[in-house]
């Protein structure tokens, strides 16, 4: 299953991308492969960043974020190219969350910049209406790509500067949907339950942490897997962040 994956998703970015790949004669070949980046044990490799405590545990091998208060958890490392496949549900009808690429992790208020891959129940629009009382877009609810906390980019399909998926393609709560998120030089292509449906390019940040978001709402995560791309042109044009620019542990 897992090689099926590699192989899939491997294909899809070079694809996606139109690399032509030309090794060097005595250079090894790239190893590219997926590490897990939750353990189903304990929160290794996670740092808080401004929730509690209690906001994120591990309960029978799966990640729960109780939705308050509304902030963010970060990987310890920084990511540039990479593939990401996430696995979550909504126990709350209406729940809210998501999880940033290339975030600074450094809250605007109480998110980070960064590109957000939104994560939304499908009852969304109706416990979240509108100030006039009418249901939001319904195609809000359905991995909206946008950048928050500033992050500027160029949407696929756009909903003011947001990217739209083409297709209705999550699940309610309770049910367990997966995304396959492919970052490349700032452009993000997602896959929802296996179809790439939405993307979202040009991103003034390129290079960063990744944050699960805590928004509101009970969300589970069972599978959090990166494979590392080779680099590209976010130390070029600056875009890393140095050791002062991290968020500070208490």
């Amino acid at each position: 299953m897992r090689s099926a994956l590699r192989s899939f998703v491997v294909v899809s970015v070079l694809s996606l991308c139109q690399w032509n790949v030309v090794a060097e004669p005595d250079s090894p070949a790239p190893t590219l492969e997926f590490v897990d980046l939750f353990n189903g044990n304990n929160l290794d490799g996670w740092i808080d960043v401004n929730t509690s405590p209690e906001t994120w545990s591990v309960k029978d091998g799966l990640l729960v974020c109780t939705g308050q208060p509304i902030g963010v958890m970060r990987s310890e490392k920084q990511y540039e190219n990479f593939i990401l496949v996430i696995e979550w549900r909504h126990m709350e009808a209406g729940g809210n969350s998501g999880v940033f690429l290339w975030s600074d992790a450094k809250p605007q208020g109480r998110l980070p910049k960064g590109m957000e891959v939104q994560m939304l129940e499908l009852e969304f629009p109706y416990v979240h209406p509108n100030k006039d009382g009418t249901p939001r877009h319904l195609g809000y609810v359905s991995g909206e790509l946008f950048g928050a906390g500033g992050l500027k980019a160029i949407p696929q399909n756009p909903r003011g500067t947001r990217s739209m998926s083409h297709e209705m393609r999550c699940k309610g709560k309770g049910e367990w949907n997966q995304y396959v998120v492919v970052a490349v030089d700032g452009t993000v292509k997602l896959s929802i339950n296996g179809k790439f449906v939405n993307s979202i390019r040009e991103a003034d940040l390129r290079k960063g942490y990744l944050c699960l978001e805590s928004e509101g709402a009970e969300i589970h995560f069972r599978k959090i897997q990166l494979m590392e791309l080779p680099a590209g042109r976010a130390e070029d044009l600056g875009m890393t962040l140095d050791s002062k620019d991290a968020p500070k542990e208490e």
